[in-house]
């Protein structure tokens, strides 16, 4: 059994446009930090082998600050570490991963033809391969482990099930002969899976950047042997995005207290009289928040009876139904959706609007 840990997508130096610019600088800052933390974690989990799967930086434009604290990180795990470029981070002669000076404990898959290193010491043999540009063909689809005692692990950039980015077929990967396959790229959680005798898994990314990442972040910890693992997912804590939906009148309810470290989209539902002040609303909760955007999915309040002294078609099918929803013991709640639909209805409309 050998122990690793196996993360992904980093992102390093992203813009974070969306913030003011010295929140996204903080940011930045807090992403570096997130390296080192991870050393800690390698340490403290007597990790044996780190596999990084790609993605550990947004772009070949990075700071000096982040190639050092990349390397000083690398560096403090004091352990086998293995980096799959991805297609944000892709290798070729003018990526950084071409002009870092990287400590001797890391080994880069530089080529997209598939590669190992053996670690007798561990019994384990480390596959991989690495983008040599911003899209991928099948790296692993004629792929075949030879046997061996040896506990066989990969480590990949790729797409499951998808046609851009090395995809990968799960159907494919019970006969890659692998123990355990650490994949980059998506950016949650996938949950340990296991197809066949191979265990595989994406980490996510080590922190949100935006809201289509949203919740806790982290890595996955933990051993494998030959047709066997015991993983588990680790939060690294941190800055989240958050989603919050909430009419305005519930909203010191909805808002929950331990939000002050993140960074929220506070979305207005429901209908109104008056139409939200989304100034004064963004002013009374900001400081709850490390930054807060407000979004109005609100809508005018709508009378649903409105016409229904017409004489007319529509008028008679209101009073109908009105009739309904006054009766003992009616369903109003289907009644008013019924009442919807039939709206809708009248005007060829997909949804009723008042």
């Amino acid at each position: 059994m050998v122990k690793i840990l196996h993360a992904a997508d980093f992102h390093l130096d992203t813009p974070f446009e969306s913030l003011p610019a010295e929140k996204a600088a903080q940011r930045r800052r807090e992403q570096r930090e997130t390296l080192m933390q991870i050393a800690r974690l390698v340490k403290k989990e007597q990790v044996q082998l780190v596999l990084l799967a790609g993605d550990l930086l947004d772009s070949s434009l990075s700071y000096h600050e982040t190639y050092e604290a990349l390397r000083n990180a690398l560096e403090q795990m004091q352990v086998p570490v293995f980096i799959s470029p991805g297609n944000h981070d892709y290798y070729c002669s003018k990526s950084p991963y071409a002009g870092m000076e990287f400590p001797k404990n890391v080994h880069i898959f530089k080529s997209p033809l598939i590669d190992h290193v053996d670690l007798p010491d561990l019994g384990c043999r480390v596959w991989g391969a690495g983008f040599n540009a911003p899209l991928c063909f099948p790296l692993t689809e004629t792929f075949r482990a030879p046997r061996s005692d040896l506990v066989n692990l990969m480590v990949i950039h790729g797409e499951l099930g998808g046609d851009s980015y090395n995809p990968i077929s799960e159907k494919n990967i019970p006969a890659m002969g692998l123990d355990y396959l650490a994949l980059g790229h998506v950016h949650t959680f996938s949950g340990i899976r296991r197809a066949g005798n191979t265990y595989y898994a994406y980490p996510g990314c080590t922190q949100g950047r935006g809201f289509d990442e949203t919740g806790v972040k982290g890595v996955i910890i933990g051993t494998v042997g030959k047709g066997e693992a015991n993983m588990r997912f680790v939060p690294l804590g941190g800055r989240e995005y958050r989603i919050v939906k909430a009419t305005e009148n519930k909203l010191d309810q909805s808002i929950p207290r331990d939000c002050q470290n993140h960074i929220c989209r506070l979305i207005l539902t429901g209908q109104w009289s008056e139409k939200p002040n989304l100034e004064a609303i963004c002013n009374k909760y900001s400081s709850k928040f490390f930054h807060l955007t407000i979004k109005d999915e609100s809508t005018p309040l709508r009378d649903i009876w409105h016409g229904l002294e017409d004489d007319n078609l529509k008028g008679l099918f209101l009073r109908r139904m009105r009739e309904k929803f006054d009766a003992p013991g009616a369903d109003r709640e289907q009644i008013l959706m019924a009442v919807e639909y039939g709206l809708a209805a009248f005007d060829n409309r997909e949804e009723w609007k008042a």
